[in-house]
């Protein structure tokens, strides 16, 4: 049996390629557009610009009231937050744990399956940067205040006293201590913030909408998603990102108060330095953030991605270099053995191991899920063009990759000194810990101030950020909002840090990752229903329904053949010449090419 329709003549194959580009695209507007045409989309902006009264009313209000409470009460604020951590860590310290996982597996199977090959974007979209600039922007999304708090703190504290269940002899101890860290900063927090990067890139770039997370959860909540219950979700994004960004400003004040003290050879400075310290942080960012001087911001970005290249080698060639170099691969390997034992850890195995997680890995998840809103929108916005796949690949691997090599640097140096005697694990709290190994090193006060100058630029080009994305998340999803919201937030992130820290008393650590752990529980279902809403969405993306219509196609071309001519039979494609009197409404779109069973 022959099945043909009329066609024009053979074209060559980069003619034919184009034509068929233009046939799987939305045609004119007169026509229905069909699911498994690639439409375009146009940015939902023009009706939604300024400010909304409802999303920025409340969450400054109850922004407010966070430090007005903290300013006049900071003893019952504190013992509040107390309470309310050991809730959240008895109830759903489980959560935390079962959905960071569940965020890495969920990431690695949408890559390796079908959706895998579906672009942010339209169907024959390029990627806005070459793969090149794309790693070198990811590197340094991979960089910040962190990196540089815990860089030396981790995993000395893991190898002097090691985890619940851990131990042994110190060589056993290293090991443990260096994939417990990279436990904590490799797959799991970027694949959270993949998740989230993943559900923006696709909404604005493939399907048109704003840059809000309210947006992305259209799929699941239709009209809804723009109503109130969309509001909320926006509310929480904020509530994330303010308390995110005030943890990072409080471990940076609490580790330039430490610098001062060890550099300038000063007594204690209290929380008033601490106060003082925020509050020229908070002014630096602020201005960064309303100057416009994005060229400006860009190039501080630059150099501090240097001058922490700089700092890394340093150790690297001072420190003990052989063992650098043999802890990356124990270290990955001891991370991979252990990676099950490391995620299913939980409260169940005792008080000891839920205070651990509380001041480790739990506060680690809250922490990075409080920074999914403004590291997400990052990554989108420098995705536009990658497929799901190379997404995810990249937004893994190469974040990973660099704190690997951090933190073996950094930590493996530590570790090393404390091995040959150099008590640096007791010397000051974890603030001090990078100190004290660069004091046994040489230019130990070249190397502090430069670790000081660090920490202060990576703050003011990352917070400067963040604020923008809470004015954006007050502003309907606007890319450029207003100065006076911005200003209030910048504000808000550095009165909320002191609070955190006042809250905290003589531990002010404690105080940040206690509230950071309360704040970020909202956000935990928040990003499980975006992670359904994405896959929700991605099962009916024009690209997925022409494979299906074409696995149907062939399957009943296969029926035809078989029925008709048992085993004898091919299926193929190849032109036929025109028939004269064909009907127009016959005639097949241009460039395809008609299907033939003999």
């Amino acid at each position: 049996m022959t099945q043909t329709s009329s066609t024009t003549p053979s074209k060559s194959p980069t003619s034919r390629a184009a034509e068929l580009a233009d046939a799987l695209s939305t045609p004119a507007a007169d026509v229905v557009p069909h699911p498994a045409l690639d439409q375009a989309v146009e940015a939902d902006g023009a009706a939604r610009r300024g400010l909304d009264p409802l999303v920025f009313g409340t969450a400054a209000a109850v922004s407010i009231a966070f430090v007005v409470w903290g300013l006049l009460s900071t003893t019952s604020l504190g013992t509040a937050s107390g309470k309310a951590l050991e809730w959240v860590m008895t109830n759903t310290g489980w959560l935390f744990v079962l959905t960071s996982s569940g965020f890495v597996v969920f990431v690695i199977w949408l890559a390796m399956s079908k959706y895998g090959t579906i672009p942010l974007g339209r169907d024959d979209e390029e990627p806005e940067f070459r793969t090149t600039s794309w790693i070198a922007m990811m590197f340094s999304a991979g960089m910040g205040i962190g990196l540089m708090f815990y860089g030396v703190s981790e995993p000395l504290s893991h190898f002097v006293t090691p985890p619940p269940g851990t131990g042994g002899d110190p060589d056993a101890a290293a090991q443990t201590a260096m994939a417990t860290t990279m436990f904590h900063w490799t797959l799991h927090p970027w694949a959270i913030y993949a998740v989230v990067g993943l559900a923006i890139a696709y909404g604005v770039y493939r399907k048109g909408r704003v840059q809000l997370i309210s947006a992305a959860f259209a799929p699941l909540l239709g009209k809804r998603a723009s109503g109130g219950a969309g509001k909320v979700i926006d509310m929480f994004a904020i509530f994330a990102t303010l308390f995110g960004s005030a943890t990072s400003l409080g471990l940076g004040a609490l580790q330039i108060s430490s610098g001062l003290e060890i550099v300038g050879d000063v007594g204690p400075l209290g929380n008033g330095a601490l106060v003082v310290i925020i509050t020229v942080l908070t002014v630096a960012f602020v201005l960064s953030a309303v100057s416009g001087v994005a060229k400006g911001i860009q190039w501080l970005s630059n150099i501090n991605m240097v001058l922490a290249l700089v700092l890394a080698l340093f150790l690297f060639v001072v420190g003990p270099t052989v063992f650098i170099l043999n802890l990356v691969p124990t270290s990955l390997g001891s991370y991979v053995q252990d990676l099950a034992m490391m995620a299913a850890r939980t409260g169940a195995e005792g008080a000891d191991t839920e205070a651990w997680l509380g001041g480790w890995t739990v506060f680690y998840w809250a922490w990075w899920l409080s920074w999914t809103p403004f590291v997400g929108m990052f990554i989108a916005r420098i995705s536009r063009g990658r497929t799901i796949r190379q997404f995810v690949t990249g937004v893994l691997l190469v974040p990973s990759v660099v704190s690997v090599i951090w933190f073996c640097i950094l930590g493996g140096t530590a570790i090393d000194l404390q091995r040959d005697g150099t008590d640096i694990a007791d010397a000051g709290g974890l603030e001090a810990q990078l100190f004290g190994t660069l004091d046994a090193l040489p230019l130990a006060t070249l190397a502090s101030i430069l670790v000081m100058l660090l920490v202060a630029i990576f703050f003011v080009s990352g917070a400067d950020a963040a604020s923008i994305v809470m004015g954006s998340l007050s502003e309907r999803g606007t890319t450029e909002p207003r100065r006076a919201v911005v200003i209030f937030w910048g504000v808000a992130t550095g009165a909320v840090a002191a609070v955190m820290l006042l809250a905290g008393g003589e531990d002010a650590l404690t105080g940040l990752q206690t509230i950071t752990i309360v704040a970020a529980l909202p956000f935990v279902l928040i990003m499980i229903g975006l992670a359904a809403s994405l896959v929700r969405e991605l099962r009916h993306d024009p690209m997925v329904v022409r494979r299906k219509y074409g696995e149907e196609a062939v399957e009943q071309a296969v029926i035809t053949g078989v029925t008709e001519h048992g085993d004898d039979f091919v299926l193929s494609i190849e032109p036929v010449d025109p028939e004269p009197e064909a009907e127009p409404e016959a005639e097949p779109e241009p460039g395809l090419e008609p299907e033939r069973v003999t």
